[in-house]
């Protein structure tokens, strides 16, 4: 039970954390849209128009991708706060944890490649 208590203990640390960065990445993405929409008015050639359009629906779609991660974190809280102590460690709860972190660690790479993408939009725009 020791073992167990201490494996939910650092899977509840690992979604705590997770949910700090998603919380941090949706804020980072307000300051990208507000950014992209400041510099609405300088874009005059319609390629960058597109590029601008094509960036703020990607922003909408990573936003509904964080809810979403958001959503599957605040479940797993909850299925670790209603765990059974006589259950199988190496049931359940370990399978669900290394598909929310495979899901987690692809969120991250693309966060990332879009954040790049939109910083070198920037700086062609700016």
């Amino acid at each position: 039970m020791l073992s167990k208590v201490m494996y939910l203990s650092d899977l509840k640390f690992n979604i705590d954390t997770w949910k700090r960065e998603l919380r941090f990445h949706f804020s980072e993405m307000d300051t990208f849209q507000e950014k992209l929409e400041e510099i609405v008015p300088r874009v005059e050639d319609n390629f960058s128009k597109k590029k601008l359009e094509v960036f703020q629906n990607r922003i909408m779609i990573e936003k509904d991708a964080i809810s979403k991660l958001m959503h599957r974190c605040r479940n797993k809280i909850a299925n670790i706060n209603n765990t059974d102590f006589n259950e199988n460690i190496d049931g359940r709860l370990q399978n669900e944890q290394h598909t929310l972190k495979e899901d987690m660690r692809t969120y991250i790479k693309l966060h990332y490649d879009l954040k790049e993408e939109l910083m070198d939009f920037f700086l062609e725009v700016l």
